[in-house]
């Protein structure tokens, strides 16, 4: 009851002022106000208007003495209501008398209304009958709630490839826990092995020199001894008599004037550690020596652009495609159409090269592309769509214009030269540096190495590697 008493409350008040009409007074629109709040209105707008459809009003307003009756009595019945209800008396209720259900609903205005009491109102209004209202707003309400489902259905996607960003962020971090280890390992082993190795010339030297002092020391000792025995034989010959003496101290005296007529005994120089050889230095000869062990890659390939078909090394250089789809998630940075993958930096100014070993792979797609290149529709691997690339299919080259380039050979390895700042991308055979093809354009965003791969079906390589320039910029 509570909710029809809104309704008719609603339909007696006054537009202007909310409250229930006093000498309510009707337009042409059949739009009704208080006769006082329209006086108002106009005078404020000072423009002869319905406050509600803003239609101009021709004709002066109109005494409407239906509305002002049922107004009038409606707020009779709610003051003594209102009284009755302070004496503890049940609320007089106000409905309309003529029927229990609508039959008739105003599009205008949105709700039902009385045939008979209301309906002189919306004589200008769109009035269906409440059947074919409900029906309509049905089929409204049917099309929103397909709405929030297909817009659910969206979030579920998110949060699903979220669930897969998760798990396949758990992976990477094993994974990539796992070779970091592998790397340093193999580091740790280098350097163990190096450390051995300035330990064991350190100690063959300490033994090779320990061999010479010892001979030397053994030559000096036999020098000592035979000079000991001259020296007792020339104090024994000084203690015999003159005739004794006369007879053998020559051949005493020739004995230790041979003797010491011997060149005086010198010390061996460099007979001490070379410590300055097996220290100066140590670190940088280590490091120098580390660099033949590890190599550079100009390109670095980002796993995380890579097409669930691409198998990427632990080294991520080199690239290949395989026959089996990888559960991979389908993050915004993944190519998902084709078998693509791109550097992990991107250029957006200067001169950068790098080369790519493709042997005889049978298809392959080298070059650049910018940022904002879609990653997850059909393109075409053309400046058009920001791909500045050389194609390799059925044995013939092209350029991002589908026009074939002619080479001499069979390319085994690509140059690839950026001249950001020009806005020029090269392609050369790096052996003798011959020029393949060049595209020229105006780059105006981030550019990042492009590569993209069919399957090797028969060819002897079946990746592609990357490799640093052998020719400088």
């Amino acid at each position: 009851m509570a909710e029809k008493i809104a309704l008719v409350e609603s339909f007696l008040s006054c537009h202007v002022c909310s409250e229930t009409f006093r000498d309510p007074v009707s337009l042409g629109c059949n739009h009704s106000f208080c006769s006082s709040c329209l006086k108002k209105f106009w005078e404020q707008s000072k423009k002869k208007k319905c406050p509600i459809c803003k239609r101009k009003s021709s004709k002066g307003p109109v005494v409407n003495f239906v509305l002002k009756e049922l107004s009038e009595s409606f707020a009779e019945r709610q003051k003594a209501g209102s009284s009755e209800t302070e004496q503890g008396e049940k609320k007089v209720e106000v409905v309309c008398k003529h029927q229990e259900e609508p039959r008739l609903f105003c599009k205008d205005e949105e709700r039902a209304v009385c045939p008979v009491c209301e309906f002189s109102l919306h004589q200008s209004h769109k009035v269906v009958p409440v059947e074919q209202a409900v029906s309509e707003l049905k089929d409204q309400l049917k099309s929103d709630l397909e709405s929030l489902q297909d817009k659910r259905d969206k979030y579920k996607g998110v949060e699903k490839t979220y669930n897969e960003v998760i798990q396949g962020s758990k992976k990477q971090l094993l994974s990539t826990e796992r070779q970091i280890r592998a790397e340093f390992i193999k580091l740790h082993q280098f350097l163990k092995e190096e450390e051995e190795s300035r330990l064991a010339a350190l100690r063959e030297e300490e033994e090779q020199k320990g061999k010479t002092i010892s001979r030397e020391m053994k030559s000096i000792q036999e020098h000592i001894s035979s000079l000991s025995h001259s020296i007792s034989a020339v104090e024994k010959e000084l203690q015999k008599h003159n005739g004794p003496f006369l007879r053998s101290y020559k051949a005493t005296q020739s004995r230790a004037r041979v003797q010491s007529s011997l060149s005086d005994p010198q010390l061996l120089s460099g007979a001490l550690t070379d410590v300055a050889k097996h220290l100066g230095n140590l670190s940088f000869r280590v490091w120098e020596k580390m660099k033949d062990q590890v190599h550079f890659s100009p390109v670095i390939l980002d796993p995380n652009t890579a097409n669930s078909y691409l198998y990427l090394s632990d080294d991520l250089t080199s690239v290949r495609c395989g026959d089996t789809f990888q559960q991979l998630p389908d993050n915004p940075e993944r190519f998902t159409k084709y078998a693509t993958v791109l550097g992990s930096e991107g250029f957006s100014s200067g001169k950068h090269s790098w080369e790519v070993e493709v042997g005889d792979h049978p298809v392959w797609l080298i070059g650049l592309a910018k940022e904002s290149a879609d990653r997850k529709g059909g393109l075409t691997a053309s400046p058009e769509y920001g791909i500045w690339c050389l194609t390799h299919r059925s044995g013939k080259c092209t350029n991002g214009a589908g026009e074939t380039v002619r080479v001499k050979k069979n390319l085994q390895r690509i140059r690839v030269q950026l001249d950001y700042d020009r806005g020029e991308v090269s392609f050369y055979d790096p052996e003798h540096m011959t020029p393949i093809y060049t595209l020229r354009d105006t780059f105006t965003e981030k550019l990042f190495p492009y590569f993209s791969i069919g399957e090797a079906v028969d060819a002897k390589t079946a990746d592609i590697k990357i490799c640093q320039s052998e020719i400088p910029l």
